[in-house]
């Protein structure tokens, strides 16, 4: 987790991701359609990338990405955050890490 504390530090809402994973791409695309300011990392594309993910597992995120924090706080995976949607609380979750500001 020390290394995930700096990247998630003072961000309403935080992506872990790969530039090729179509399930990051769609986590982000959801979060985006709220209108949430967010903050999208790439692990394929950072240096200490093995060691994000291997933090992600230990979180217990599998596969590694999408993992989403919201307010600091681990949400999960795509799973978690489609199932949150659908029972309508990604809203308040957002709302609550001041990611948006009306819903």
């Amino acid at each position: 987790m020390d290394v995930l504390t700096p990247l998630i530090a003072d961000k309403p809402v935080v992506i872990f991701g790969k530039s090729t994973c179509c399930m990051s791409h769609t986590v982000t695309a959801l979060i985006a359609s709220f209108g949430a300011s967010r903050a999208v990392i790439e692990v394929d594309k950072m240096a200490s990338g093995k060691q994000v993910e291997s933090a992600l597992v230990q979180l217990g995120c599998h596969p590694s990405v999408p993992a989403v924090f919201i307010g600091q706080q681990f949400i999960g995976g795509a799973d978690e955050l489609i199932k949150l949607n659908v029972q309508n609380k990604l809203s308040q979750l957002l709302l609550k890490a001041k990611a948006i500001f009306l819903w």
